[in-house]
This record gives C-alpha cells, sequence and structure tokens, in this order.
C-alpha cells in the first residue's frame, strides 16, 4: 500500500517534501530557521553580483530570481522572512546590499532610489512563496506565473517609489522618468531571468517526487 507523509498535501512546498518528512517537531523547526537563514545569505550573495548602468541609479542583480526561487522553495511565510531579515541586516550596516558608487549602505538605501524594490522584497517573496506553496511549482508553466507575480509586485514597489516618494533635487522623478530608469531597461532582462528560475523547481520537484505515491 502506498505510504504519504500525513502532512504533505498538494498545498505544501518542496522543503515541506524533502526536508521534514520523518522530522520530529524540533527537527523541523531548527530546518525551517536553517532554510530560511540559508536563503537570507544567498540573496546577500547575489545581490554582490552586480552590474551598474550609467543611465539608472538601479542596479542589475541575480538577487530577484534567487530571492524568488528562495521563496518557491520555502513557502510565503518563510520567504517572506528570510527577505525581512536581509532587509534588517542591511538596516544594521551589514553590507548585504548590492556595492554601489553612489548609494549608501545602511538605512539610507531603504531611503534612496532603489528603496521602494528592496522594500518589496518580503511581499514578492510571499507571493511567488503563496503560489508556489498551492501547486504553482511543480509544473513550467505555472512556475513562470509565481515567478512573473513576484517580478511584478517588485517592479511595482520599485517604480512606485522611485516616481512619487524617493528623494532627488527638485522632488520625486515622476512616472514617466521612473519606468524610464527603473522598468524598461530591466524588462527583457528580468523576463529572461524568470524563464530560467522557473525551470528550477519543477525540475526539484521531478527529482524528488511530488506527493505522488512512494
Amino acid at each position: 500500500m502506498a505510504i504519504r507523509a500525513p502532512y504533505i498535501t498538494y498545498d505544501s512546498t518542496l522543503l515541506d517534501h524533502v526536508g521534514l518528512g520523518a522530522a520530529s517537531s524540533a527537527a523541523r523547526t531548527s530546518i525551517r530557521i536553517a532554510s530560511m537563514l540559508f536563503v537570507t545569505v544567498l540573496t546577500a550573495v547575489a545581490a554582490q553580483v552586480s552590474v551598474h548602468l550609467p543611465f539608472t541609479p538601479v542596479p542589475l542583480t541575480l538577487q530577484p530570481m534567487v530571492a524568488l526561487v528562495g521563496a518557491a522553495a520555502l513557502g510565503a511565510r518563510l520567504g517572506a522572512s528570510s527577505q525581512v531579515l536581509y532587509l534588517l541586516l542591511g538596516i544594521a550596516g551589514l553590507p548585504v546590499f548590492a556595492a554601489s558608487p553612489i548609494l549608501p549602505q545602511g538605512l539610507g538605501r531603504l531611503l534612496g532610489p532603489t528603496g521602494g524594490y528592496l522594500m518589496a522584497y518580503p511581499i514578492a517573496a510571499f507571493v511567488t512563496g503563496y503560489l508556489a506553496a498551492r501547486g504553482f511549482d511543480r509544473r513550467y508553466f505555472t512556475s513562470i506565473l509565481a515567478m512573473f507575480a513576484g517580478v511584478c509586485t517588485l517592479f511595482v514597489g520599485g517604480v512606485s517609489w522611485l516616481a512619487y516618494f524617493a528623494p532627488a533635487p527638485g522632488g520625486p522623478v515622476g512616472l514617466n522618468v521612473a519606468l524610464a530608469t527603473g522598468l524598461y531597461p530591466f524588462i527583457v532582462k528580468d523576463f529572461i531571468k524568470v524563464a530560467i528560475a522557473s525551470g528550477v523547481l519543477p525540475a526539484a520537484w521531478k527529482i524528488v517526487g511530488t506527493s505522488k505515491d512512494s
């Protein structure tokens, strides 16, 4: 007769399936915390792989891809928590934000032109993690939708902040300039990253098996 882990359902994450199957309650808690910390560290490392474009203060990094893949594996709450912790480390002054010749580390980064993107990371992680936990990460097409929803959340937060709230000489730059400097240069690049990242979780599910009979 087929055996299923009692708490593994279609409404579960990859972490539930591969890391928590036979663990005790204390061990599951430890695994969850360790996994969240691991994604936080990966996010910080990915932020350092950055390219600064001369016409925009927004750097091109691997951070969105890593943060959203991590959130898909962890689920909504742990995924969002990993990004909240990342922001707290940055606010505390640790050099976890992308290196920049014009943008400061610490709290000043969140108040600067890229602050909206950073503050949107926990929300984007929650959105992608929520969809992934409901099976969107099991197939490539639906995985694209989950990652796309997360990237759109980042752009909405980042462009809105850049347009209306970020300090600039003469006041906020407005929507047209924010779109020109904070969205249009990144659309194709980020969609390519989404296309690549969207294959990670479905491939992992194929390797470990979904909630099929074992």
